[in-house]
């Protein structure tokens, strides 16, 4: 055994170097990318791509230690229900109940989330997370964030379903300490976790094909290919495409008439490609590098305004990048998490009809980063963990609009964290450390920024015997803020704060599992106080493509989140399932006494929203309703009748039937999207469609 322990304390060591070297080299990036040529910091900066070279070499398994081989254990990633945080889960499965097309569709039903939505099948969705806004919210794809440094807003109608496993939401942060330092340096993560393939050498390959078509001219083909290359290396592959026409009617409000109007100019085209190989050895070593492809070519319908609903506006998105993460447990606990990641968001805005001397406008930006992440998490006794995590990314900013900043903007990011398990607590805390520097061509940057930011977590289960968890955290966040919200026709220079965010949470989660008719009950409810200091309010104009921002002050956030889960056994072939969840949120400005906004509820916030699923299950047929309530919100902060926007209650149902095409499995849905043709709007003067059908058709080879 001597031999063995040699080999994995020359192991740690060397890990243990490529993490000073990692420390070193971002040192380094910060000095050149403040001080010298934008050509001298890409190529510093896409140097992380090849050290996983390196990396790779290092965690090859020589001739004698394959004797020691270990049983590789390949099962569906579940949600741990005793978390430490607040945290919620849907798996593929749950796609159908709720009528998801896209992961905005998906976390709907999520408690204390508040989904924007501009209507049509090619609006922009984002997410706001108990009322801090989408800029709050990290999204990490398979542990690696889908960053927009530009304007801070993730849409997650580019997100398809097709090739996604799970999607969870972590208030607070995830409780594993090996992560990314940006997963600790967010109010919230919406982590969505891709297909990893499980194939063998029987059946090497899994094929998916299918076809999507409904309402308002929608057109959905996507394929997924998944091959088994060797007993290390597999490849997935998807491809989807996204045409709809976008037409569908709408009451015209105002007027007192019943009129009818048809929404135009919401049309769509998206293409998106992706591919991934996955490489997996028996001493726990993982490697996934993905390419992913976004193309898409959209109208702007804009705001319904005066009886003047027609717009041209056209926006055109093109997005690639290439990320790839390295894992690996040691026998001594160790454990690292290597992540590197470059990416380039390239946007085309176009308005035909723009009143200035060239008679349009025609705007072009391009955003690219680079990025690199090293953790490493130890055990240093039985229920002690600790872990260090280093990021370092830069962002540049190109545009071709009058006197444009042409910022760069680099970050590099320290989270030193601890967990302690004794007996039935469970304590985490982790401190970060946020380092920001900016460059400008034209204007004034921002100040840099140095700032140290604490988080503690516990946790605690009163009684051995049953499922009840009480947990609590405070978490202290500090937000930048984004590009736009500092440079877009910025024609004098902005003041605009960095965001200050104080959170504070005690909930509890109850799980029960029994033999009786009721399998898994499943109840968690939380109280939280937000406290956002410098609060960023993003405003959206006629053109939904361009906002306008202010510091409104201080914000006080009150809510509460209760969530109810319901499984019963299968008896005679037949399940059923319920699911439920509500939102409270008081949301009030308290910056100035003397403003008519003072203790008013801030823009778009209702304070109220239920959502109610139930499905039965039947051998190969199943049948699901899903029923979301919104209260009504106002558009401004002063909150008076003529600024209100109406709440509004939505109901859909699907169906799905699994069946044999020849010998191969396939399966047919029917979903139904505002069963009662409501006319309403999340976002004023832009109408949300009626009724509307989906008609689906998936087959497995």
């Amino acid at each position: 055994m001597d031999w063995l322990l040699k080999k994995e304390a020359a192991i740690c060591i060397s890990v243990l170097f490529h993490m000073l070297c990692v420390c070193n080299y971002m040192a380094h990036v910060h000095y050149l990318i403040l001080f010298r040529k934008p050509a001298s910091r890409l190529s510093y900066l896409l140097w992380p791509l090849l050290w996983f070279v390196s990396l790779a070499a290092m965690a090859q398994t020589d001739t004698t230690s394959r004797k020691l081989n270990e049983v590789t254990i390949i099962a569906t990633s579940r949600l741990n229900n005793k978390t430490i945080t607040s945290a919620q889960q849907i798996n593929s499965t749950d796609f159908i109940k709720l009528n998801a097309l896209n992961v905005a569709d998906a976390v709907r039903n999520f408690a204390g989330v508040n989904v924007k939505d501009y209507g049509g099948i090619g609006g922009l969705k984002t997410i706001s997370v108990r009322s801090l806004g989408s800029t709050h919210t990290a999204v990490l794809l398979d542990g690696v964030q889908i960053n927009d440094a530009q304007n801070g807003q993730i849409d997650l109608s580019k997100f398809v379903l097709t090739n996604v496993s799970q999607v969870a939401l972590f208030n607070g942060q995830p409780d594993d300490l090996l992560q990314p330092a940006r997963a600790f340096a967010a109010g919230s993560v919406l982590s969505v976790k891709s297909i990893v393939p499980n194939l063998s050498i029987i059946k090497p390959y899994h094929v998916l094909a299918g076809v999507k078509g409904g309402s308002f001219g929608l057109v959905n083909p996507y394929f997924q290919w998944q091959q088994r290359l060797n007993a290390s290396w597999s490849l997935v592959a998807n491809a989807n495409y996204t045409y709809a026409n976008g037409r569908y009617k709408y009451k015209v409000e105002g007027d007192g008439s019943d009129t009818l109007a048809v929404r135009r100019n919401g049309d769509v085209k998206a293409l998106q490609a992706d591919a991934a190989v996955y490489w997996h050895k028996s001493d726990s070593s993982d490697l996934t590098v993905r390419f992913n492809y976004y193309n898409s070519k959209r109208g702007l319908p804009g705001a319904v305004i005066f009886y003047n609903p027609y717009t041209t506006e056209r926006l055109e998105n093109e997005d690639a990048f290439v990320q790839a993460k390295y894992s690996r447990t040691f026998k001594n606990s160790l454990r690292i998490l290597l992540s590197s990641k470059v990416s380039q968001l390239k946007t085309r805005y176009l308005d035909p009809q723009f009143l200035n001397t060239q008679g349009y406008l025609d705007q072009h930006y391009r955003q690219r980063e680079a990025y690199q992440s090293a953790a490493i998490a130890y055990q240093l006794l039985p229920g002690w963990e600790v872990s260090y995590a280093v990021d370092a990314s830069y962002i540049k900013m190109d545009a071709d609009i009058y006197n444009y900043a042409y910022p760069g903007r680099f970050t590099l990011l320290n989270v030193l964290a601890s967990k302690l398990t004794k007996g039935n607590w469970m304590l985490q805390g982790n401190l970060l450390q946020t380092n920001i520097g900016e460059r400008v061509k034209q204007g004034k940057p921002m100040a840099s920024q140095s700032i140290l930011k604490p988080t503690l977590m516990a946790s605690f289960k009163p009684f051995d015997h049953t499922g009840l968890l009480i947990r609590a955290f405070y978490k202290d966040i500090f937000r930048a803020p984004t590009l736009d919200e500092l440079y877009f026709y910025a024609i004098l220079p902005r003041t605009i704060k960095p965001e200050d965010v104080k959170q504070y949470n005690l909930g509890a989660t109850y799980q029960v599992k029994t033999d009786n008719l009721l399998q898994d009950i499943e109840l968690t409810s939380d109280a939280y106080y937000n406290h956002v200091a410098n609060k960023i309010l993003a405003i959206p104009n006629k053109n939904p493509a361009i906002y306008s921002f202010s510091n409104i002050g201080k914000v006080d956030i009150k809510g509460i989140d209760v969530t109810l889960k319901i499984q019963t056994h299968q008896i005679s072939n037949w399940s059923l399932s319920a699911a439920a969840s509500y939102t409270f949120q008081k949301a009030i400005d308290v910056s100035d006494e003397s403003s008519s906004t003072y203790l008013q509820q801030i823009p778009y916030t209702p304070k109220h929203t239920l959502a109610l699923n139930a499905g039965v299950n039947c051998k190969a047929f199943s049948i699901y309703v899903n029923h979301l309530l919104s209260s009504h919100r106002y558009y401004t902060g002063n909150n008076l009748p003529e600024y209100l926007v109406p709440g509004y209650g939505v109901t859909d149902a699907s169906a799905i039937y699994h069946f044999k095409a020849g010998a191969m499995p396939a399966q047919l849905s029917v979903e139904a999207n505002n069963l009662s043709n409501k006319n309403y709007s999340i976002i004023r003067s832009y109408p949300m469609p009626g009724r509307s059908y989906r008609l689906s058709f998936q087959i497995t080879i």
